[in-house]
C-alpha cells in the first residue's frame, strides 16, 4: 500500500490541483483529466490503433533494454516473479526436450524454466531485440547457468526451427506486441510438439468491482507517468504498455484466436484478481 500511495503523490504532483477532476465513468473506471479541455478529451477517446510494426517495438525495447527488468519487477511490486513461477509450476518441464521461450526480453521466464528443470533441458530463449538478448546474456553470466540455455534473435512471426522440435512454447507479456498475432500464434503451434504444450502469460483487465476501476485508472494513467518518470525515457515506451493491453484481446477472446491456430484443449487460468491471465493450450498428438 505505501508504494500505491507513492505511485498516485507522484502522479498527481504532476497534473494541476485546480485542473483535476476525477469521476466514475460509465465504463465504471475512475476518469482523470483536466477541466476546461473537453476538446481533447473527446479526441483522446477516439483510440487509434496502436502502432505494432516491427522496427517501432524493436526501437521501443532497444530504448529501455538496460532498465527493463528494474523497472518491471517495481511497477508490479514483484508480482510478475509470482507469475512466472505459477506458469512454470501449471505448464512444467517434463524429461529433457527442448523448451523455446519466445519474444523472452532479458529471459525471465526462460530462466524460469531453467532452474524448474534443473538445467536438463535445453532451453532457447528468442527475441527480436538485440539489445534485450545482450542483457539476457549477461544475467546468464550473473547467474552461472550450467545448463543449456541459448539466446537467439529472432521474429516470433517466422521462427527458424523445425516443425515439431518443443515440448513446451511460452511467451510472457510479449505476445501482443507481436505485429502479427495470429501469425505468431500459428508459428508457436508449429515448433511445438505433438502432445505438447503453448503456455501464453499475458495481461488482462480484471472483472471485479470497485478493483476493476481502481486498477484501471492505476494502469492507465498513474503507471505510465511513473515508468517514464523512473526510465528517464519518453513517453512512447510507457504509454504504449496500456494502449497495446487494452487494444489486445484477452478472456475467451485470446482462447478462441488460439484453437484458430490449432491447438485444442485452452484452459485459462486467471492469477491476482484478473490482472495477468495464463492460457494453455495442446498441440494435437
Amino acid at each position: 500500500m505505501c508504494a500505491v500511495r507513492k505511485s498516485l503523490r507522484f502522479a498527481f504532483t504532476h497534473i494541476p490541483k485546480d485542473h483535476l477532476l476525477m469521476y466514475f465513468g460509465e465504463s465504471g473506471y475512475v476518469v482523470v483529466r483536466r477541466k476546461h479541455n473537453t476538446g481533447n478529451h473527446q479526441s483522446a477517446r477516439r483510440k487509434m490503433a496502436v502502432d505494432k510494426s516491427n522496427d517501432r517495438v524493436r526501437q521501443m525495447f532497444a530504448s529501455i533494454a538496460g532498465k527493463y527488468d528494474r523497472m518491471n519487477h517495481l511497477l508490479s511490486m514483484n508480482v510478475d516473479k509470482y507469475w512466472r513461477w505459477r506458469t512454470v509450476r501449471r505448464v512444467a518441464p517434463r524429461g529433457n526436450a527442448p523448451i523455446l521461450d519466445v519474444c523472452t526480453g532479458t529471459g525471465d521466464l526462460a530462466f524460469a524454466y531453467w532452474k524448474a528443470s534443473n538445467g536438463t533441458a535445453p532451453i532457447v530463449a528468442a527475441d527480436f531485440c538485440r539489445e534485450m538478448l545482450d542483457v539476457g546474456r549477461e544475467k546468464k553470466k550473473q547467474i552461472c547457468v550450467d545448463g543449456e540455455l541459448t539466446f537467439v534473435e529472432a521474429d516470433t512471426q517466422q521462427l527458424p526451427f523445425e516443425d515439431n522440435r518443443f515440448q513446451i512454447v511460452s511467451v510472457a507479456f510479449g505476445l501482443r506486441n507481436v505485429a502479427d498475432t495470429d501469425q505468431g500464434l500459428r508459428e508457436m503451434a508449429r515448433v511445438c510438439a505433438p502432445g505438447g504444450n503453448v503456455a501464453i502469460l499475458e495481461f488482462s483487465m480484471p472483472s471485479w468491482q470497485p478493483f476493476k476501476a481502481i486498477y484501471g485508472w492505476y494502469f492507465r494513467r498513474v503507471l505510465p507517468r511513473i515508468g517514464q518518470w523512473l526510465a528517464r525515457n519518453d513517453e512512447s515506451a510507457y504509454s504504449y504498455l496500456p494502449e497495446s493491453v487494452g487494444e489486445f484481446p484477452y478472456g475467451e477472446a485470446l482462447a478462441e484466436r488460439i484453437r484458430q491456430a490449432g491447438l485444442q484443449d485452452v484452459k485459462r487460468y486467471p492469477m491476482t484478481f484478473g490482472i495477468a491471465t495464463l492460457y494453455v493450450g495442446t498441440k494435437p498428438a
